[in-house]
């Protein structure tokens, strides 16, 4: 089953209003809902509750979807990836700067 990406996205590669380069192609699943979201902004404008971080030892979690091919990668194998490892779409090497707001 495809996982649904929530919040104002522009494409089909789950850019959102607030991220849209072409390096941006990646939505988290968010800890706090269990639900996808294309990065923290979409989340907060959209979201009922306020984020919060996935705690340490949840690498093993799917909780980053590629949104060229739709793998869900563990937050482990993203942290450590500059593309996806199944279709080879790059990752926004940027993203490592929000970290802390998605991965305590």
């Amino acid at each position: 089953m495809t996982p649904v990406v929530h919040g104002p996205t522009v494409d089909d590669q789950t850019r959102c209003v607030h991220y849209r380069t072409e390096l941006d192609v990646i939505a988290i699943r968010f800890a706090c809902c269990d639900t996808y979201y294309p990065c923290h902004l979409c989340h907060d404008a959209t979201a009922d509750h306020d984020s919060r971080p996935w705690p340490a030892g949840s690498g093993h979690e799917r909780a980053v979807l590629c949104g060229v091919c739709w793998t869900e990668l563990t937050i482990s194998g993203y942290r450590g990836a500059r593309c996806c490892p199944r279709c080879g779409a790059g990752f926004n090497p940027r993203c490592v700067l929000h970290y802390p707001t998605y991965f305590e």
